[in-house]
């Protein structure tokens, strides 16, 4: 005779399984997210300021392009100029220096 929860495990193993295969097939979507990635010969300017925070800027051609930030606590976010005319854009009511792209997890 079966335990009685012998149908819930096995259920809860399938699902884990499924759980675990669809965060391993997100690998490539994890460096799709990253702005810098399309960037080609791009000059990459890096300084670290007093807080412990380590801005990196990508000019392409001499125009800033992507600005990413490495907090010291938290995750790195992006600051991405969009349409290439050197200014960091800004989407609808968010202020002056969005959109921010936190990359959340990685493997």
């Amino acid at each position: 005779m079966r335990a009685p929860h012998a149908p819930r495990a096995a259920f809860a193993a399938a699902l884990l399984a499924l759980v675990l295969a669809g965060c391993a097939s997100t690998g490539g979507a994890a460096n799709a997210a990253d702005p810098t990635a399309g960037l080609s010969n791009a000059e990459v300017r890096t300084r670290t300021v007093e807080n412990g925070d380590t801005i990196e800027e990508y000019r392409v051609a001499g125009q800033l392009r992507v600005v990413k930030v490495v907090p010291a606590r938290g995750p790195t976010y992006y600051l991405v100029d969009e349409n290439g005319d050197g200014r960091l854009d800004a989407s609808k009511g968010e202020g002056t220096v969005s959109p921010v792209y936190f990359k959340l997890f990685s493997w």
